[in-house]
């Protein structure tokens, strides 16, 4: 097995994994091609946006979206660590709600950890400042069905509901959660970072950037993502047009940029691999399990132990298979319990490394810029933070 790892090129174990289970599934018979092929329905959208949302954050990326945005922010802080701090947690709130949570783990962290060097910050300061990539990744994703792909899966669950399957109607259910989600999440970092919030740094010079031009035009494009959103139209259609546009002006002014590694297929397929696998659990009895753990009703009590089975879930296995193995539990009757659930699974998995794939990737973006993660410390403050968003979040859902 060893062998076979070192001939698999980087990041393909995952992928082939996906694709070995998939067959197995098929093949045992424990999913029908029938119930594969209306998954695949189900679904399919979700993946469309996966692919062009990651093309769309890669490319703003390059053209240098959020290190002008960094800079400007260290620029703006005056030198204090803590007006600093804020400007950071702004970026990585809208990078969230807009991009997605990959991008805020994967794009705005090696960003933010580069900048505080630059600026001679303490290392204390770095700290603070990729743990607020990695909590605000997660818990700021409750506001828009783009914002998660977990939102995205809940919007079909939604349709037909009283709280309406569209992005307004989606939004009208999860604000609440979503801006308290945010605010705990503020609010404990501070405490537990207060040291780190007291200290100085010196000011960078003003970003460089290669092409003004191509800077303006994708910031435009993700800042015209919201009210494209805010019409109604569909979210995989919004970014697969963002990233499109974007893609074109790239290959006009900086062709060299573009490349085939750009198109997450890897992620997708092991996406694709993992609704599979969950679905063929849920056929065969996964989800008279988690009903009898995750009880029933709308009270607040009720709602919590829900997104507490859900961020357990998540924390065990990853959010994104978690939610697939409750979402047979949800009904477009009971919204409440389907925010409560996305409160569990996109909020809850800070605790455990592989809560959620967000978390994966940021490590991984901090052992690029050389800083290390400690996973118990990870925990730890995980352990603090994850109880008071829950009660916090499902308490402003309820009222």
């Amino acid at each position: 097995m060893t062998r076979l790892w070192r001939w698999l090129p980087d990041g393909a174990l995952v992928p082939l994994l996906a694709v070995v289970a998939s067959v197995v599934v098929l093949i045992t018979g424990a999913l029908t091609l029938g119930q594969a092929g209306d998954l695949l329905g189900r679904t399919w959208s979700v993946l469309v946006f996966l692919l062009a949302a990651a093309v769309l954050a890669e490319l703003a990326g390059k053209a240098g979206v959020f290190e002008v945005a960094a800079v400007w922010a260290a620029r703006h802080g005056g030198g204090r660590t803590w007006r600093l701090w804020l400007l950071v947690v702004a970026i990585a709130v809208a990078a969230t709600i807009t991009l997605s949570l990959d991008t805020t783990a994967v794009l705005l962290t090696p960003v933010v950890l580069a900048l505080a060097r630059r600026t001679g910050a303490p290392a204390s300061v770095g700290a603070l400042l990729a743990l607020t990539c990695a909590w605000l990744a997660n818990t700021a994703s409750l506001l828009l069905p783009v914002s998660n792909l977990t939102n995205l899966l809940a919007l079909g669950v939604l349709e037909g509901g009283p709280a309406g399957g569209d992005v307004p109607a989606f939004v009208a259910l999860t604000w609440r959660p979503a801006v308290v989600a945010i605010v705990a999440t503020v609010v404990v970092l501070a405490v537990l970072h207060r040291k780190a919030l007291r200290t100085g740094y010196s000011p960078p010079q003003p970003a460089e950037v290669s092409d003004p031009v191509l800077l303006k035009v994708a910031a435009a494009v993700v800042v015209l993502v919201l009210p494209a959103l805010a019409i109604g139209l569909e979210p995989w259609a919004v970014a697969g047009t963002a990233a499109l546009v974007l893609a074109a002006v790239f290959a006009v002014r900086k062709p060299a940029a573009m490349h085939p590694g750009m198109v997450p297929l890897p992620m997708a397929i092991s996406v694709l691999g993992l609704f599979l696998v969950v679905e063929a659990f849920n056929q065969h009895g996964l989800t008279s399990v988690l009903a009898s753990v995750a009880g029933d009703g709308e009270g607040f009590v009720e709602l919590l132990r829900l997104a507490a089975t859900s961020a357990a879930a998540a924390n065990a296995v990853d959010n994104l298979p978690a939610y697939l193995a409750l979402q047979p539990l949800l009904s477009p009757d009971d919204p409440l319990r389907t925010a409560a659930v996305l409160v569990g699974v996109n909020a809850g998995p800070l605790i455990t490394p592989w809560g959620s794939l967000a978390v994966l990737l940021w490590a991984r973006a901090c052992r690029a810029e050389n800083v290390p993660v400690q996973w118990g410390r990870f925990a730890l403050q995980g352990l603090v933070l994850v109880p008071v968003v829950l009660v916090a979040a499902v308490g402003a859902l309820v009222l």
